[in-house]
């Protein structure tokens, strides 16, 4: 461990300086206006691959965006690490609220970094955390402790829905053959307190339609006689959760993974404050399935949101009219075993029975995605465990993050191996948004910590 300290305190300059020259180049994957940008961005993760020391690099192409794929490998008989991560970045607006230029990176301190923090686009999501993975290697080459093999997918088009991964990952599964797969692309508690992500919520997203008489109707001549599909979808949506906010659709409980009490209780170790939870959004009180607390609703359990509902008419002053037609737009965050599209079948076939004779429905399936879960007794888990409470002196703390990341489930699907999340960036590091940021602290202990994941896992896989 001393030497590893040793070698990040001793080129820590240049391992920063060499992060803010990539977040310089803006790799925006959203917008045409810099596919070049991109495109560059992709050959610098390439030297910079060859470079920290992988014996084979190339540029692999796909429908969108490169792959940069890189190996290093040591032994065949030694176990193989896959690193994945992404080059490409969100778009920078509203860039009236940035402090300063989005890809004119500067390090300012605050009060989480009094260390200071590199403010840009990409700083947290995701080159910097990639880039650890990259001076990580580094390290291990040049100090000659890597103790296995290791390689690496690095895509473009993580921020756009990563659309050419799953073609890639498909006609790549023996170059793409691993023990276990490696990304940080998620956040921890604290710097004080680190965590590891264990669960990611699946998805399905549909529009719904209600559609009742042909035409908009007066509503004096005809209210009381015809079905209005607003108050219909209203009714409708209002039944689709009970007295208890549970969710009412058959059979959609069916396949939900209960977790033990040991990873509840391990999950309760994470710091939280309900005071400090309302207060920052400014509601009186929580809300949600009964039996749960507020770190189990929106993480381990699955739910029903409503994202947007519209119809008739919303303009300024009155039309006193029943609309001919209603629509919501319905997402539902699954939980591990959950099928998503399993889950959209079960949603249309109840929601379209729940219409009186008076009107029609239309369900529309948007997309989905499968959750995961990497259990908490699985080598990879182990080891990540192991390497944080090497460097942070406390173990870390499971965590089901409420959010979604397809890929990982597409990862196991195709290479039939788990995926372990060690991410270092902090709620606070404003990703997506204005701002973004990633603290000197939490790029060096990446670099610090990953190393002896390797080492653990190879140690704990024997």
């Amino acid at each position: 461990m001393e030497n590893i300290k040793s070698y990040v305190q001793q080129h820590k300059d240049r391992f920063i300086n060499e992060l803010i020259e990539l977040l310089k180049i803006p790799s925006v994957s959203a917008d045409t206006a810099y596919s070049q940008d991109v495109i560059d961005t992709a050959e610098a993760v390439k030297e910079s691959l060859s470079k920290a020391g992988c014996d084979y690099v190339e540029t692999c192409d796909t429908p969108g965006y490169p792959i940069i794929y890189g190996e290093k490998i040591i032994d065949p008989n030694l176990p193989t690490v896959l690193v994945y991560g992404h080059y490409d970045v969100q778009p920078p607006d509203p860039l009236e609220l940035w402090t300063s230029p989005p890809f004119e990176p500067v390090i300012k301190t605050t009060d989480i970094h009094p260390e200071g923090a590199i403010f840009a686009r990409g700083a947290c999501d995701d080159k910097g955390q990639m880039y650890m993975h990259v001076k990580a290697l580094e390290l291990m080459v040049q100090s000659n402790t890597l103790p296995c093999n290791v390689k690496f997918m690095i895509e473009g088009e993580e921020e756009v829905g990563s659309a050419s991964l799953a073609w890639f990952v498909e006609r790549n599964q023996e170059k793409l053959k691993n023990d276990v797969i490696l990304i940080s692309d998620t956040g921890m508690i604290s710097n004080q307190q680190p965590s590891i992500t264990t669960g990611l919520r699946g998805l399905s997203y549909v529009e719904v339609e209600v559609t009742g008489p042909n035409r908009d109707l007066h509503s004096g001549l005809y209210g009381g006689a015809v079905a209005n599909p607003i108050n219909i979808l209203a009714k409708m949506i209002a039944s689709l959760h009970d007295e208890n906010n549970h969710i009412t659709i058959p059979g959609f409980y069916d396949k939900v993974e209960e977790l033990s009490a040991e990873e509840r209780a391990e999950m309760a170790k994470a710091p939280f404050s309900l005071e400090k939870y309302k207060n920052a959004l400014n509601i009186a009180d929580v809300y949600g399935e009964k039996g749960y607390v507020t770190n189990e609703r929106n993480s381990i359990r699955p739910t029903l949101d409503v994202n947007g509902i519209w119809g008739g008419y919303t303009g300024e002053g009155a039309k006193t009219v029943i609309a001919s037609k209603a629509f919501a737009k319905i997402s539902m965050r699954l939980v591990p075993n959950q099928d998503w599209e399993e889950i959209t079948e079960l949603f249309t076939k109840h929601f379209t029975s729940l219409a009186p004779a008076g009107v029609t429905v239309k369900v529309t399936p948007h997309h989905g995605g499968q959750g995961y879960v990497t259990p908490i007794d699985s080598i990879g888990y182990q080891a990540a465990n192991k390497a944080y409470t090497e460097t942070f002196g406390v173990p870390a703390i499971p965590v089901r993050s409420g959010g979604s990341i397809p890929i990982v489930a597409l990862f196991e699907k195709e290479l039939k191996s788990k995926t372990i999340l060690m991410g270092f960036g902090l709620d606070s590091d404003a990703i997506h948004s204005p701002n973004e940021h990633f603290g000197i602290f939490n790029y060096l202990k990446g670099i610090e910590t990953i190393p002896l994941f390797y080492k653990y896992f190879v140690e704990l896989s024997k």
